[in-house]
């Protein structure tokens, strides 16, 4: 029962930012709910550009898989896709030097 730490990425589209942050609001208490994260805190960050950053630790290997097959986390994950695009570290200017930093959100 390994557990892993994700990183989700979001850029937020034009003018959705606050929509995002709603958004976003609902999606850990849904993971947890459905049992699929620790309780470890979550870490939630912005990049320069906007992007949202959220650091999370799955329960196990199990939770991440059972999290593609709830209907309540696909409908949050459907809702976050509306107003971002999911992206990588790599696209970040942060990711492009050593000790990068982001605003605490």
């Amino acid at each position: 029962m390994a557990s892993s730490v994700f990183m989700a990425l979001y850029r937020p589209k034009k003018g959705k930012e606050n929509e995002l942050k709603e958004i976003l609001k609902v999606h850990i208490s849904t993971l947890r709910e459905e049992g699929l994260i620790t309780i470890r805190e979550l870490l939630t960050l912005q990049a320069e550009d906007g992007t949202i950053i959220e650091i999370a630790e799955w329960k196990s290997n199990e939770a991440k898989e059972k999290a593609h097959q709830s209907a309540k986390v696909m409908d949050v994950w459907k809702k976050i896709s509306s107003v971002a695009e999911l992206t990588n570290l790599s696209s970040l200017a942060e990711a492009q030097v050593p000790f990068p930093n982001f605003k605490p959100l």
